[in-house]
This record gives C-alpha cells, sequence and structure tokens, in this order.
C-alpha cells in the first residue's frame, strides 16, 4: 500500500506501497541466540563506499552553516493522519512527519540507491547472512538521550516480534539483532536476502527509544522537533538544533497543515497560504504547473493503481469473473483518461518499468473484449451481469478511474456502485484489507520483491485479495533470496507471467509523483514515494 506503503498511501500501504506499499510494527521480544561462529571474512556491500549525498551533505561553500543561517517556516499540506507510532504509519502524511521526527538506520535516495543515515557504513559477510553496521557519532533523542546501539537493536526486535504488524513477516529471517558495541550492531539472517539493505529501510523502520511501547509523542532523533500537534488541524516542527548531520534542516521549522481534499490544498497553495503540496491528482497539477510563482516536479515512480478482488469469496473466487473483469478493461484509454498521459501503463502486476532488469513485456496483455468478458461471466453462472460494490478513496486520481472503469464494465455487463470513503476511514481499523472489490493505492519501492511479500504471497500480512498459488510462491521465494541475478531475472519474468495470466487484480496504470512548491524556496528534491521526501534540505530563499 502506499504505505508508503504504504500508500496513498499505502502509497503506503505503499508502498512499498509501496510502494507500495506499500504499501508499507512493534513488540519487545529477545532475538534468538547468537550463532557460535560468524564468517571471518567480510565484504563490503554495495553503497558501503557511498557518503552521504548532496541530500545529507552538500559542500561547505555551497551551504553556509545552518546554525548561522537556518531561517523560514514551510507550510506543508497533508491528509489528517491517523497513527502516530512509525510501527503503525501507512499514508504519505504519516511517512512524512515520521520521517522528519526520527531516522531510519539507512535511507534511499532519490536515485533508488541506499544512502548512509544513522548508519555510516555496514558491511556483510561472504555467506551474505550477517551484516555489520557502524552509526553515526553525537545522535541524541529529542529528550536529550544518546541513541545507541541498544535503540537499533530495540527498535527492529520491536518490529519483528510483534505479532500482527506488517514487518513481522518481513523482518521474520533475522535470527539475531545484537548490539557489538555502543555504536556497532549486526544483524544475523537465516537465509540469503540480496534486498536486505532496503528491507532495514522499510518505511516503519524508523529508530525509537529503547523501551518505547507506543511511541505517539514522536521522541526520535530526526531533523525536526513537534512542538504542537492538533488533530485533524495542524502539526508544528521546529529545527533539531542538536540534530547530527551538519548544516541540516535548512529551515527553521516546517508547518503541516491537515486538509481533507486535495482542491482545497491546492486552493490554499494558490493563495499563498501554504508552501507546498504533494500526493496531487493529475488535473489538479496541470492546473498549477503553469504559475510563475509555484515551482512543480513531476517524476516517474513504480507507485501504482491496483483494482483488486477477493478470491475467497463470490463473485471473485470464480477465475472466470476475475478474467472477465481483466477483459472489460481498456488499460490504455484509462492511461490517457485519469494520468493524462503522466506515469507508464500498467500490466496487472506490481513489477513495473522502474524496475528496468525484472520488468518485461513478453507476456501480453489481453485485448480488451467486453463481448467475451458477459460470455464468461454467463458460463461463471451470471447470465444478467454482476452487481458490485466498488470501494476506494476519496483522493489521488481514484474517482476518475473508478467513473472510467464503471463505464467500461458496464459494457460487459458488470454494473459497479462507486462508494468513496476519506484515507482516515479507508485505511483505520483495516477496513480496506476486509472490502470485497477495492481501489488500493500502493507507494513506490525500489524494489519489487517488498509488494510480492507483503501483497501477493500466500498468507502475507496486506494479501487483501486472498489470493493463493503454490508456483507463484515458489516463485517469489527464489527471487527473493537467491544472490544469482540471471535466476531472479527469469523468477520476476514467470511471476508477472502468472498475475496477468490468472491473478487476482488490475494494474491499470503506474503513476507519476507530483509536487509543487512556492518559488520563495530551494532545495526541493521530490522522492518518488513523497513521505519519504527529505525536507530538511529545503530553504528559504533570500528576498
Amino acid at each position: 500500500m502506499r504505505t508508503g506503503y504504504e500508500r496513498r498511501s499505502m502509497k503506503g500501504i505503499i508502498g512499498a506501497a509501496a510502494l507500495v506499499v506499500v504499501l508499507l510494527l512493534v513488540g519487545c521480544g529477545t532475538g534468538a541466540e547468537a550463532p557460535t561462529e560468524t564468517p571471518a571474512e567480510a565484504t563490503e556491500m554495495p553503497g558501503e563506499e557511498a557518503t552521504p549525498g548532496e541530500e545529507e551533505t552538500p559542500g561547505e561553500e555551497e551551504t553556509p552553516s545552518a546554525a548561522a543561517e537556518r531561517e523560514g517556516t514551510l507550510r506543508v499540506s497533508a491528509f489528517p493522519i491517523a497513527q502516530t507510532d512509525p510501527k503503525l504509519i501507512s499514508s504519505d502524511a504519516e511517512v512524512l512527519i515520521a520521517n522528519h521526527a526520527y531516522d531510519y538506520l539507512v535511507d534511499v535516495g532519490p536515485d533508488n540507491q541506499i544512502q548512509p543515515r544513522l548508519a555510516t557504513d555496514w558491511t556483510r559477510s561472504e555467506d551474505g547472512l550477517t551484516y555489520e553496521f557502524q552509526l553515526a557519532e553525537g545522535v541524541t533523542f529529542h529528550d536529550g538521550t544518546p541513541m545507541t546501539a541498544d535503540d537499533v537493536v530495540y527498535t527492529f526486535r520491536r518490529l519483528r516480534d510483534t505479532e500482527g504488524l506488517p514487518t513481522t513477516d518481513l523482518y521474520s529471517i533475522i535470527t539475531d539483532i545484537e548490539a557489538t558495541g555502543e555504536l556497532s550492531v549486526s544483524f544475523t539472517l537465516s537465509t540469503t536476502n540480496p534486498f536486505f539493505l532496503y528491507d532495514l529501510s522499510d518505511n516503519h523502520a524508523l529508530v525509537v527509544k529503547e523501551g518505547t511501547e507506543d511511541a505517539t509523542d514522536f521522541n526520535g532523533t530526526g531533523p525536526f522537533v513537534v512542538t504542537d500537534y492538533q488533530p485533524g488541524n495542524r502539526m508544528v516542527m521546529e529545527a533539531n538544533e542538536n540534530y547530527f548531520m551538519e548544516d541540516r534542516p535548512q529551515l527553521a521549522g516546517l508547518e503541516i497543515i491537515f486538509f481533507n481534499d486535495q482542491s482545497a490544498s491546492a486552493s490554499a497553495l494558490r493563495g499563498g497560504q501554504i508552501d507546498l503540496t504533494m500526493d496531487l491528482s493529475t488535473p489538479l497539477y496541470e492546473s498549477l504547473r503553469e504559475r510563475d510563482d509555484l515551482v512543480a516536479k513531476d517524476i516517474a515512480t513504480n507507485q501504482f493503481a491496483n483494482v483488486r478482488i477477493r478470491v475467497d469469496q463470490p463473485p471473485g473466487d470464480d477465475p472466470k469473473v476475475r478474467q472477465a473483469l481483466k477483459l472489460a478493461t481498456d488499460r490504455e484509454e484509462i492511461f490517457q483518461l485519469v494520468q493524462q498521459g503522466y506515469g507508464a501503463v500498467g500490466r496487472d502486476t506490481p513489477v513495473g518499468p522502474q524496475f528496468q532488469t525484472y520488468y518485461t513485456e513478453d507476456i501480453p496483455i489481453p485485448e480488451r473484449d467486453p463481448e467475451e468478458a458477459q460470455a464468461l461471466l454467463e458460463e461463471a453462472g451470471y447470465p444478467d451481469g454482476l452487481d458490485l460494490e466498488l470501494i476506494l478513496l476519496d483522493t489521488l486520481n481514484f474517482p476518475d478511474l473508478a467513473a472510467v472503469l464503471k463505464r467500461q464494465w458496464s459494457e460487459a455487463g458488470i454494473n459497479v456502485e462507486i462508494n468513496t470513503v476519506p484515507e482516515s476511514v479507508f485505511y483505520g481499523e483495516g477496513r480496506w484489507l476486509e472490502v470485497q472489490l477495492g481501489i488500493v493505492g500502493w507507494g513506490h519501492r525500489p524494489y519489487p520483491q517488498f509488494y510480492l511479500d507483503v501483497m501477493v504471497e500466500c498468507g502475507a500480512k496486506w494479501n487483501a485479495t486472498r489470493f493463493c498459488d503454490d508456483e507463484l510462491d515458489q516463485l517469489i521465494n527464489t527471487a527473493g533470496s537467491t544472490l544469482d541475478e540471471e535466476e531472479r531475472v527469469e523468477a520476476y519474468h514467470e511471476i508477472q507471467r502468472i498475475l496477468i495470466e490468472r491473478g487476482p487484480f488490475i494494474v491499470p496504470y503506474f503513476f507519476a509523483e507530483y509536487g509543487v512548491i512556492s518559488d520563495r524556496f530551494e532545495g526541493f528534491e521530490l522522492k518518488a514515494f513523497s513521505g519519504r521526501t527529505n525536507l530538511a534540505n529545503v530553504r528559504l530563499v533570500e528576498e
């Protein structure tokens, strides 16, 4: 889900969401006993030599001391949030806030590459089962407590060991998490995972203070400190004067202003009541991008709209019905009408064209054929067609997508009642997982395995369709464990084939991500999952 995603929020879920998620967890149980032997030789991980990029540490001649120059408050629009504990966040707004109050062990840059954050460098053992991390010095929580390796250990045990959290499955291969020094920590895995560093940057994996049970006070190590929170109204965040990254943040503060409606936030930007809005629909982005006093940015992503039906109850339990839905859908028309050409046409799988190594168009998508779709419905026992309720968020382009689907599907005898709900209601108490037919936004993730692990695999936490396929699960396991790139590519291609041929969802398009900011600010670099955009880099332009 864009959960972040976890998008959109599970944009978001997800992510990722992510994306994502989703696309898109808690408890302080202890880890397994440390192994009796550790491989003696270790190899440097890709990215170990990476140093904080521009977004963390620009050159001194480019950016003067933040302590001397920090000024200005950036007013940002966001949808109201339902969750404040990092273990539970999913929407873009929740991730955006947490991303600035807390820090990740490692982060993902705008180029989808792993970057240092709390970890300054790391190594991986030759057998791929042990990871060693060195932590930054001088990091403190907002309450003044020094951060140590014990806090990192606690955080990831909390995410791994708490039943019912999405990260429980994500981190289930971690057999031991150990502080090997005051500022060093090791992770031992039960099996190899070529994407483990990306898993450590999951939206929920923000480091909390040891002993934290319900992280509702925003006591993180991040670049901004929460000083006022009025649920449903606004949140005020001030610059962390003790932040460990030199010259960050550039701003004196952030003000997150909550809007229930995208049009209202766009109007507020036009009127000067806010300075930045993201997660826009395509029409709203088009309406803002030509203004001289605004800077508009759009980037390609792997976040996608997911139209999915449950397969554990009628009518989705019949493969003929699922195939009829696919045959009744014109993805190219949807892409042009809803996305206006931004992003990419979908192919009913979460493996999108941004994953160039793993993406394939060798498996054809059946051409739209409403007459054949109607014949399949008759074979499935629905000679008079189907009446369905389609539940979706009232944000982004989803209402437009639903309207086009309603028209397209009606030509095949599929009659849809559209029910739009606010994001906080849709994701609140897991409602999105229960609806029979729904549209979910999944946020961008920098690698495809996340989606397969949390939304496709049998029994996955966010498998809202309840789809289960043994052949698919075997391929997902191979793709997520082999260190042989050729074998992994082949597995991803087969996964796409199965989902296109018999999968329970339609992916009509992949989003572009949009952001529009006042020209009074600079340094804004939009990320594919907007909630992970680093606003600590933004600075006020001298007037």
